[in-house]
């Protein structure tokens, strides 16, 4: 606070130094780019389609899908140009639309507004937001962040998990009933082919969810050649898009139209779609007093994307990723105040950083980095092996090649993350090795090599250019089944759980202790090892009950967008109160703080 626009500068000079190699690092992969590209551009584009969809039945059809997919196109490539943290995505998101729904709700009912000034009067809102973002920015606000640990992350990152699989079963049962607004004498919504439009949609997204998640375990497969295993690894889950949509048209003749139930938008040309585009002649009609009134939403909603925004960049960047470029929070939030104000003046609702997209897009990148720090470590194994080399030199090759690929020198550091994969290695009995059935080190790369992500712009501006172009395929996506949408976002759900500890701390609840050193092969979750049993059960029915609260709070109506607060209260329960509950060592290694340090101190845990 002492010192304005310190962090932003700081960003700035940080981010800069490396701009013209996250342009690099993008082109460098050719064509393999597009693996993450498409996989983030469906998890971009699905939900967004389907919050346009609820928008435009919220406020009657003055927002839909063509702002939704426009905002968090223009938004994107913004963010993927001049953004600090390229790896985290953008979009509309649903606390975006709660927002948006309660100032139609309030704008409606004015006589000085109306439902024709609900547009210009949420551009006085996002006027009154950018403001905040902006001095937010300024005085280094984001320092906060610093104090955000790896339990408010994770029990955040659960949440919005668990609001993807509600938002889910509410489509699907919404699948058997009659939408709002529409007329129930239609032959579509007699009981027999609603019941029909309900089956379908439980097929439909069942299917898509159970083959999503089959084909992103391709690699795995032990049947097909590598190199299609491989295709349907990085391509499968929008090939699954596809194929489902292509099914659901397979329905007999005799069902009417509009079974089973697909999406709804205007066109990008229609009159209801134009008319936001030039919402800023009329922003000048708004009562003074409904200008002063756009504060308080105003700060609701700059609280809601702060919170948002830095979490999903947070998360995109986890300590486990190993990223090497640095973070911009405070530049990002500044950002955030740019893009708010121009979506506000062009009368689109604003997009802010995305869960669980963004760390969706950082682990497919690990993935694409992996893959081709594999082959590379796999030819110089296959060159060793033709030599009869010793395992010892095998791994020296392969370490080699590491640091090649790391443009850096063997350092304690390095060493340590490669420790695993040489003791792995090295298991295997020494000798020289003459054929890769006696010695195959290709499963010890899969578990064993340290996360690399391949840290670009390139992905995230390619799919924000694919969602400007799918607003001009409207026509086409307006194929797509509501249903499939419902299965997407359980899979994206279920998708983003592997590597949140909280989830794999609630899994081993239920493990007895006999099989815990199975879990500890599957997940390498090392803190079995290095924590007390009972200090992990006590530690994780605590987030347990508070996620529950968490979710219990967006439960309720209005006030469930202020959800925030309670992560805010739980940083304070981490720094004042865990300590002096739990050892430092336990707390380090189920929760480790860069704000704290491990040092033996007078104060004594009440669990030793």
């Amino acid at each position: 606070m002492t010192y304005p626009f310190r962090g932003i500068v700081g960003d700035v000079r940080g981010r800069v130094s490396c701009y013209k190699q996250d342009w690099i690092d993008g082109i460098k992969p050719g064509i393999r780019i597009l693996a993450p590209t498409m996989y983030i551009f469906f998890a971009s584009a699905l939900p967004v389609i389907a919050f346009g969809a609820q928008l435009s039945r919220d406020t009657d059809g003055r927002l839909s899908t063509v702002e939704t997919l426009a905002s968090t196109a223009i938004c994107g490539i913004i963010h993927s140009i001049v953004g600090g943290q390229p790896l985290m995505i953008v979009g509309v998101a649903e606390p975006t639309i709660i927002m948006y729904t309660y100032l139609y709700d309030f704008a409606k009912d004015r006589q000085d507004l109306g439902p024709r000034l609900f547009l210009a009067w949420a551009g006085w809102v996002c006027i009154w937001t950018a403001l905040l973002l902006f001095l937010m920015a300024i005085f280094n606000a984001c320092d906060i962040i610093s104090r955000f640990t790896r339990i408010a992350g994770e029990t955040f990152g659960m949440l919005i998990s668990i609001l993807f699989i509600q938002e889910a079963i509410k489509g699907l049962v919404s699948e058997f009933y009659i939408p709002k607004s529409e007329d129930p004498n239609l032959v579509k919504y007699q009981f027999q082919w609603l019941y029909t439009n309900g089956l379908l949609a439980v097929i439909f997204s069942f299917g898509l969810l159970y083959t999503a998640l089959r084909s992103r375990n391709a690699r795995s497969w032990l049947y097909g050649a590598g190199w299609l295993r491989s295709f349907i690894a990085d391509y499968g889950v929008p090939m699954m898009v596809v194929v489902w949509t292509a099914l659901s048209f397979w329905v007999p003749n005799k069902a009417p139209s509009g079974v089973p139930r697909r999406l709804y938008s205007p066109l990008l040309w229609d009159y209801e779609s134009l008319y936001h585009w030039t919402v800023i002649k009329d922003m000048g009609e708004v009562p003074l007093v409904y200008i002063m009134a756009a504060f308080v939403p105003g700060v609701m909603i700059a609280a809601l994307y702060f919170f948002d925004h830095s979490v999903a960049s947070q998360l995109a960047q986890q300590k486990e990723f190993n990223l090497k470029k640095p973070s911009a929070y405070h530049y990002d939030i500044f950002l955030l105040g740019f893009m708010t104000l121009v979506c506000g003046l062009i009368g689109l609702p604003p997009a802010n950083g995305v869960l669980p997209q963004s760390p969706m897009h950082t682990k497919s990148l690990a993935v694409l980095e992996q893959q081709f720090i594999k082959k590379k470590m796999m030819e110089s194994v296959n060159e060793s092996i033709e030599q009869e080399a010793s395992v010892s030199e095998i791994y020296k090759q392969m370490q080699k090649v590491f640091m090649d690929i790391e443009k850096s020198p063997i350092t304690d550091v390095i060493i340590k993350e490669l420790k695993d994969l040489e003791d792995a290695i090295m298991s295997v009995e020494d000798g020289h090795v003459t054929t890769k059935e006696k010695f195959d080190p290709e499963k010890y790369i899969d578990a064993y090599l340290p996360v690399r992500v391949n840290e670009q712009r390139v992905s995230n501006f390619l799919q924000s250019i694919l969602l400007a172009a799918s607003i001009c395929a409207m026509p086409i996506i307006k194929l797509i089944p509501t249903s499939v949408l419902w299965g997407y976002f359980a899979y994206m759900a279920i998708d983003s759980l592997p590597g949140n500890q909280f989830w794999e701390r609630v899994l081993l609840l239920f493990v007895p202790q006999r099989q815990r050193y199975k879990f500890l092969e599957k997940y390498h979750t090392s803190f079995i090892v290095t924590v007390s049993y009972r200090t992990i059960v006590i530690f994780t029915v605590f987030q347990i009950v508070y996620f529950l609260l968490c979710l219990g709070v967006t439960w309720i109506p209005i006030a469930g967008v202020l959800f925030p607060v309670l992560f805010f209260i739980l940083i304070v329960i981490r720094q004042y109160i865990f300590p002096k509950i739990f050892l430092p060592y336990y707390l380090s290694e189920l929760d480790a703080a860069d704000f704290e340090e491990i040092e033996d101190g007078s104060l004594q845990p009440l669990l030793q």
